[in-house]
């Protein structure tokens, strides 16, 4: 009983104190309160959004702000040679048919292949 006891005290101590920390939500620093006044020549603007862009080293600009990436026709075809010669070596590594030292040299020579297609395809592309 004394056991039981102590391990519920433990636990309820613990959750207590879990959910006493401080938790932080990003978002920035400042936050905007009203209308500023500035006085002068600035070569700023005087009026922050409620926000915080760029105020906070957590905060993110969302992906609608400014450029999108556009990937490469050159990064696209390596992507598809990575893709199809992870599927290969996937079933290469599953082939229960052979044995291991068939697969692993399998595996090897796959690796080897799609190494050596991501080379061609750099000096294709850069030839052209």
């Amino acid at each position: 009983m004394k056991k039981l006891l102590i391990v519920i005290m433990m636990s309820f101590g613990l959750a207590i104190t879990a959910s006493a920390q401080h938790h932080f939500h990003g978002g920035g620093g400042f936050r905007y309160s009203g209308p500023r006044v500035s006085i002068g020549i600035g070569a700023y603007a005087p009026f922050y959004p409620a926000y915080g862009y760029g105020y906070s080293p957590f905060y993110t600009y969302p992906r609608s702000y400014g450029y999108s990436y556009r990937p490469s026709k050159l990064t696209l075809k390596i992507e598809d040679i990575k893709n199809d010669y992870a599927d290969k070596i996937w079933s290469a590594k599953n082939d229960t048919s052979l044995s291991r030292k068939e697969r692993r040299k399998l595996v090897h020579q796959l690796k080897y292949e799609r190494d050596q297609a991501i080379i061609e395809a750099k000096r294709n592309y850069y030839k052209y």
